[in-house]
């Protein structure tokens, strides 16, 4: 299929999911490569093995390939995908036993603390993040180091805006608590 080019990323991923969904491969190849290394760093979140990653991503295609044709537009193409590898890696780690895949607190090796400031607050945030709740810590990440906005972030976790907003709530409570007693301080 010969395209022409769309003038923003967010039409040509339009056009690529409009190929996809008229079953062009090549379309579905581009868009998997397109977005494979944003996915990949955003799944580490949820399992640190990188064939876990690996399979929710793949898992994320074949549900892509498959609905291409349900897509309404109600989104961007980014937040619909998006929203299925964040789905797709929650019913992975349901299925995996007491979420053995997911990072916890004491499966992160110890970290030697640099001298500087920046660092060592890079590495209490990263701590106090691994102690949160799953959807706590990954609404705080697509929020802050992604850049959804409330509405995207509430449609890629298929949850209500208010639900978005009472997560990021707590999580910023609890990381209240959290960092004082990792730097030392107290609680």
């Amino acid at each position: 299929m010969t395209m022409l080019a769309p003038s923003s990323p967010r039409e040509r991923d339009h056009a690529l999911l409009a190929a996809v969904a008229a079953g062009d491969r090549h379309a579905l190849e581009e868009l998997y490569l397109g977005y494979h290394r944003r996915l990949a760093r955003f799944l580490s979140r949820f399992t640190p093995r990188y064939e876990n990653v690996e399979e929710i991503i793949n898992d994320t295609f074949m549900v892509v390939w498959q609905n291409a044709k349900s897509f309404r537009s109600a989104s961007q193409v980014s937040t619909w995908i998006i929203g299925i590898a964040y789905r797709t890696a929650l019913k992975s780690i349901r299925r995996q036993k007491n979420h053995a895949g997911a990072r916890s607190l004491d499966e992160c090796p110890e970290q030697t603390v640099d001298p500087t400031f920046d660092t060592e607050v890079h590495d209490w945030l990263r701590h106090g993040l691994s102690r949160l709740p799953i959807e706590q810590r990954l609404t705080l990440e697509l929020a802050y180091q992604m850049g959804h906005s409330l509405e995207e972030i509430a449609m890629i976790t298929d949850c209500p805006v208010g639900t978005v907003k009472a997560r990021m709530f707590h999580a910023r409570e609890k990381l209240r608590q959290y960092l004082p007693a990792l730097s030392g301080g107290s609680p």
